[in-house]
């Protein structure tokens, strides 16, 4: 990978390979480029292990990088996924919370190494933005009360009903 001049870095305690692996399999544009291993014992490893994996997750590039415990991922940061529809928002969302993951509330979730994710329908997006400030607090309040995010309900919310 040619240097770039900004990659997003994310710490892991050990899982930066298992991690791009599976980024790489349910996102598209994502992929592995490159893992590197450590020249020399670090705090966190030995001499051969996994040090940093070079990946892009949906085109963005990253560096996964295995640093120990001492660091967690916290909400702080996310990847916000836009989604076309519920087949895609369900794919998504069920990879990651039925990967070790866990669900939290507004199109939240967390993948089993804490990286928080976003996995937001278009549909949402434009419901909040809708210039009819009376729609746009229907369909905020709905998404509000979920968890993954069902497009139909926000609609329904949307229109009034």
């Amino acid at each position: 990978m040619t240097a770039r001049r900004n990659t997003i870095c994310l710490w892991y305690d050990g899982g930066a390979l298992d991690a791009a692996s599976f980024y790489a399999a349910t996102f598209a544009d994502s992929e592995v480029l490159a893992v590197h291993h450590a020249p020399g014992d670090y705090p966190a490893g030995k001499e051969g292990d996994v040090l940093t994996v070079e990946f892009t997750v949906l085109g963005i590039p990253c560096l996964g990088l295995n640093g120990g415990p001492q660091f967690r991922q916290t909400e702080a940061f996310s990847f916000q996924v836009a989604t076309d529809d519920q087949a895609e928002t369900d794919r998504l969302w069920d990879a990651i919370v039925g990967n070790g993951g866990q669900e939290s509330a507004c199109g939240w979730c967390k993948d089993k190494w804490g990286v928080s994710w976003q996995i937001t329908p278009r549909a949402l997006t434009d419901a909040i933005a809708d210039p009819d400030r009376a729609a746009a607090k229907r369909a905020f309040d709905a998404m509000m009360a979920m968890g993954k995010i069902d497009i139909a309900g926000i609609e329904a919310a949307r229109a009034g009903g």
